[in-house]
């Protein structure tokens, strides 16, 4: 059958998270190198400053959700946060401590808290239910194509023009001005808007008993879920070359732009459940093979694996959040949904680094893998709701 074409913002919103993406992955690939033979720091502060930021970034889209529903507009907080992290992230070519890096990273996190939650309700809001997975499958994409492209460009600078790490950091500015004048020009709020958020809380009642114990299986998968930074180190340690980080970091996100948008249509058929599972056991499956094998090949071919998980897991998650609720409440939601995340993502990267320096790489790896899979178990018996909330498709 033929789908119907999606709404502009959808395709707009790509295209930001396309350019946004290109500019921090220029960035952000090269930074477990830097930060441990440039600036001579270890897997415990890899943990820290990656832990920090995410749970900064997942706190701020609690309030930015909520301030979203009760603005009743999005557009002013998804420009605001794409601003903020654009002008942010290039200044890591300053960085001359692990401090600085840390400074940057939680500067640019504060953009992506902001930006978020007013983000994915305006996307949920400009589509029908049953084209959700597709639409939040398709941003996905755009956004990991520009995460492709940000590490080529990365390895062109590096090995082709022979740059230095901070010039690229300096150039990853370009593509993030872009971003921010493609939200200017292209991203319109939706022509009838949510209506405003009355005051409601998680306490209140006002969210189902099924999304809550859905935010705390994501709370106990994320918990084994550390930052992507300890898969570049791992590789690094196994003989990847660091040069060939990027090209790496590329590969893995062509697998995820290749996926994520038919597995998103996948979601609205088969079910969002089934298919998050399937990718929680994949992850399971991919760091339980980390923590055994070495060789240049096994970490080549697990990082293109590991491309399938998040292919089959960002979106549908996300469109799952939205099937919970009502419109009102949805940047709400959204934002409760990343705050679990980051309240698990902070000990989740501490206690990942510490695992590695005391116990070594293959108990971390183990411990990630035995979370997801006690998640996954958890998120089979869990209900889901028989009908969802119903926005219906906005205005094109």
């Amino acid at each position: 059958m033929t789908r119907p074409r999606l709404h502009r913002n959808v395709v707009a919103l790509g295209l930001v998270s396309l350019l946004t993406d290109l500019s921090a992955h220029m960035i952000y690939p090269l930074l477990p190198v830097f930060l441990t033979v440039t600036l001579g720091a270890g897997p415990v502060i890899l943990g820290i400053i990656e832990g920090v930021a995410e749970a900064t970034a997942s706190l701020l889209k609690l309030f930015s959700g909520v301030w979203s529903d009760r603005l009743g507009r999005k557009k002013p907080l998804v420009l605001a946060g794409y601003f903020l992290s654009s002008v942010a992230r290039p200044l890591m070519g300053l960085a001359s401590t692990w401090g600085h890096v840390l400074a940057v990273r939680f500067s640019d996190r504060i953009g992506k808290g902001i930006r978020a939650s007013p983000r994915d309700s305006l996307l949920a809001a400009s589509v029908a239910v049953d084209d959700r997975g597709r639409a939040f499958g398709l941003r996905k994409a755009m956004d990991h194509l520009g995460a492709v492209f940000g590490p080529v460009v990365a390895f062109l600078l590096l090995a082709g023009a022979g740059l230095s790490y901070r010039s690229v950091f300096f150039l990853a500015a370009i593509p993030g001005v872009a971003s921010v004048a493609a939200i200017l020009f292209l991203v319109r709020d939706t022509g009838i808007p949510a209506p405003r958020h009355t005051g409601e809380s998680l306490s209140d009642g006002s969210f189902p008993s099924p999304f809550r114990r859905y935010l705390l299986i994501v709370s106990l998968f994320t918990l084994g879920n550390a930052s992507d930074a300890f898969l570049i180190l791992r590789a690094v340690d196994s003989g990847v070359p660091a040069a060939w980080v990027p090209l790496l970091w590329g590969a893995f996100h062509l697998v995820k732009s290749s996926f994520s948008t038919h597995l998103g249509i996948l979601s609205d058929r088969w079910g969002r459940k089934r298919l998050i599972v399937a990718g929680w056991i994949l992850y399971a499956a991919c760091y339980a093979a980390w923590g055994m094998v070495e060789g240049v090949a096994w970490m080549v071919g697990l990082f293109l694996v590991y491309g399938l998980y998040s292919a089959a897991t960002e979106g549908a998650e996300l469109a799952l959040v939205a099937d919970f609720v009502p419109p009102s409440l949805r940047g709400t939601a959204f934002g409760l949904f990343h705050l679990a995340v980051g309240i698990s993502a902070l000990p989740a990267s501490i206690l990942f680094g510490a695992l590695w320096a005391t116990f070594g790489a293959q108990v971390a790896f183990g411990v990630s893998a035995g979370l997801a899979i006690a998640a996954s178990v958890l998120l089979l018996l869990l209900t889901l709701p028989s009908a969802p909330p119903e926005s219906g498709p906005a205005p094109r």
